[in-house]
């Protein structure tokens, strides 16, 4: 059997798996084994795969991300940035909604996750806006498309995977999602103050209001600069700024605001562990996948195709890969993505000579922009269950913001920049910086 033949029955298969109802990571195992039987390559070797694919240094970062992102939203941390975000822009036209993205935008700064975000936002803001007589749809929507910033903004879990597995720098793909993360989060600020707004108007917080609510949430928001200080100054790993994180929760935050709640530390760790051993297992089938693709010379085919409609123009590469990427986010979950098509990316980074950071955060947007399109849509699925409203009236609502992220993803293909400037004065050797001679400055390619 020729190698397309073999990797479209790997697709149609995992597709017919998925259909059934097999959950996801046994879809993937199943599907490569399936075509691993038609090559030469034995069992035992793609079982060893799989356990390649999850043993990984970098890989350690996210159980301590995401234990981090659950010991805040199982105190009441949440509530206390809550309140400093409502005192900061609740007086705003589509208060609430603004406070939505603020929130999203602050707490995706300590999770890391798109579902720990949606789950505390909808729970927290469903119940308000609706009183204050927003459409329950729109608050589920604004929700599931503001928890994408979990997955832009540092700590992010997609840039973890990302860079553990391309090989590329995690700190830069940290600091390069953090402009068009605040592009995004504007964008969604911008959208709600002119549609959807209730006519209840709320004062302006008072100074002290706004003081005391800033010193209730000043331990927590402290997390993201910890963790990205630590990065940036070499004092640790992003892995141990995950270990740090989590120190400094148990040992600092939950102490002085919730110093009760440390007899839940248990069941937060078996929750965390729980939310870890999905993506976990999702990483080693999508390894085993990956490392199958390759080896059947995908890559080289994939770009060959690419090469013929877009030559080796950057700009057109990046267009087809979101586009690519657009349709593989509506099937599949981004973690199994990104590591199934890595060997392709890192291909087309080689075929329009892309800035491998720059590649990294188109692609983790993109996919994120995948969580609330249909029919996968995992945050706006958990959005709408949670606040009880139907999926397909919150799908409605949503569909204007898709028009935010494509004109963010256009803006980042033309100007590059709003990716790699921070990575360039920060960490100039994550994005391929070199010294110059006079071992001062850099110079970057």
């Amino acid at each position: 059997m020729s190698a397309g033949m073999i990797i479209g029955l790997m697709g149609v298969s995992f597709m017919g798996f998925g259909i059934l109802g097999i959950p996801v990571p046994f879809a993937i195992m199943a599907s490569v084994f399936l075509g691993t039987m038609f090559t030469d390559v034995s069992m035992a070797s793609m079982v060893g795969q799989l356990y390649n694919g999850i043993d990984s240094v970098p890989l350690m970062a996210v159980p301590f991300f995401l234990l981090a992102g659950e010991l805040m939203a199982s105190t009441n941390v949440t509530e206390r940035i809550f309140n400093f975000t409502r005192s900061l822009v609740g007086h705003i036209r589509s208060g609430l909604a603004q406070v939505n993205t603020l929130f999203s935008l602050f707490f995706a700064g300590m999770s890391g996750s798109s579902t720990a975000d949606v789950s505390a936002e909808v729970r927290i803001l469903a119940p308000q806006m609706r009183k204050e007589g927003y459409n329950p749809a729109f608050s589920a929507a604004l929700s599931a498309a503001t928890s994408t910033l979990a997955n832009i903004i540092p700590p992010s879990i997609m840039g973890v995977i990302y860079g553990a597995t391309g090989n590329v720098s995690i700190g830069g793909i940290f600091l390069g999602g953090i402009i068009p993360g605040i592009m995004i989060a504007g964008g969604f600020m911008i959208y709600c103050y002119f549609f959807n707004a209730p006519k209840i108007r709320k004062p302006r917080s008072t100074f002290v209001e706004m003081a005391v609510a800033a010193k209730g949430a000043a331990l927590p928001l402290l997390i993201p600069f910890v963790i990205m200080g630590g990065i940036l100054s070499g004092w640790f790993t992003p892995t141990e700024s995950g270990m740090i994180a989590v120190m400094y929760t148990i040992l600092i935050v939950i102490p002085i605001i919730k110093r009760d709640h440390l007899k839940n530390l248990p069941r937060d760790f078996m929750n965390a562990g729980i939310l870890y051993a999905v993506p976990m297992i999702c990483v080693a089938g999508a390894s085993a996948f990956g490392w199958m693709i390759a080896y059947l010379k995908a890559p080289q085919i994939v770009s060959g195709w690419i090469q013929g409609i877009a030559g080796t123009d950057p700009l057109l590469i990046l267009f087809l890969v979101i586009l690519m990427f657009i349709v593989v986010g509506q099937f599949l979950d981004a973690v199994p993505a990104i590591i199934i098509f890595m060997p392709i990316i890192a291909a087309l980074v080689d075929l329009g000579s892309i800035n491998p950071i720059h590649m990294g955060v188109i692609v983790i947007i993109t996919l994120a922009f995948g969580l609330i399109t249909p029919p996968y849509g995992l945050s706006l699925l958990l959005a709408s269950s949670i606040s009880g409203v139907p999926f397909k009236d919150a799908l409605k609502k949503t569909i204007p913001m898709y028009g935010i992220f494509i004109v963010v993803l256009s803006c980042l293909v033309f100007f590059p920049e709003l990716v790699l400037w921070l990575p360039k004065t920060l960490m100039p050797e994550s994005v391929g910086c070199f010294k110059a001679p006079d071992g001062l400055s850099y110079i970057c390619p």
